[in-house]
């Protein structure tokens, strides 16, 4: 059977179910798995010999929290990441995540100069982390993400993005045109419907999801090799 593509609406009920009683994940547990899936994703596909400095910009959301903890492991694993996070996120986990950051020296723009250092890091860097924003995201791209899409894209900087594109409708994808096109995909948990558009190297990672979950919601997700937390999928897998 193949691989089952999620609605918003879908993958929003198994992250709650995840992170309630029947899951019984807490938010900080999912977040450093998927972080840690998605540097490992970054360091499978691009080496840290040709790309050393990533620049991970995240959003206010789970997302850029997912962002945050990838940082921290590229960090660790030989990589000079440089966060760029315009808008923070206001929550406690955000601000731990931060400072988990900063406590392996990674730099973290500030946000009131993040606007005009932008163009800077992205010359002085090798390749993109892209965690704005999420499954939850609906067009249009408002500020001051809209500006900074527009920026990524024009860097011609080889792109990964987590779960969803940024700038993509979780269904439609870039319908709109405004997103970014990025080279790789690291899906969360199972794919959204929106990554039936993705052309590049798509990867999954979502090796904390429980069998009982993965039978309730038929999501037929594929074998993890060895202990890798990720699994390459097909270009163009399909329904």
């Amino acid at each position: 059977m193949s691989i089952r593509y999620l609605t918003a609406q879908l993958a929003q009920q198994i992250d709650e179910e995840l992170m309630n009683a029947v899951g019984a994940f807490s938010l900080d547990q999912l977040m450093e798995l998927a972080g840690l899936a998605c540097a490992q994703t970054l360091s499978t596909v691009y080496s840290k010999e040709k790309y050393p400095k990533v620049l991970v910009c995240c959003g206010p959301g789970n997302q850029g929290g997912d962002g945050l903890v990838a940082a921290r492991h590229l960090g660790i694993f030989g990589y000079k990441p440089t966060i760029y996070m315009p808008k923070p996120g206001s929550k406690d986990i955000y601000r731990r995540l931060q400072k988990q950051c900063i406590n392996m020296d990674i730099p973290i723009v500030p946000p009131a100069a993040s606007a005009e250092e932008l163009p800077r890091l992205l010359q002085s860097s090798n390749l993109i982390l892209d965690a704005v924003f999420g499954f939850s995201f609906k067009p249009p791209v408002r500020a001051p993400f809209d500006d900074a899409l527009k920026l990524i894209s024009a860097s011609g900087l080889p792109i990964v993005s987590v779960d969803i594109p940024s700038g993509w409708d979780v269904e439609l994808g870039n319908a709109e045109g405004v997103g970014l096109n990025p080279d790789v995909l690291i899906s969360l948990t199972a794919p959204k419907v929106g990554a039936k558009y993705f052309k590049g190297r798509h990867f999954l990672g979502g090796r904390f999801v429980p069998k009982t979950m993965q039978e309730k919601f038929q999501l037929n997700l594929p074998e993890y090799p060895g202990f890798d937390q990720i699994v390459e999928l097909p270009r163009n897998y399909r329904m």
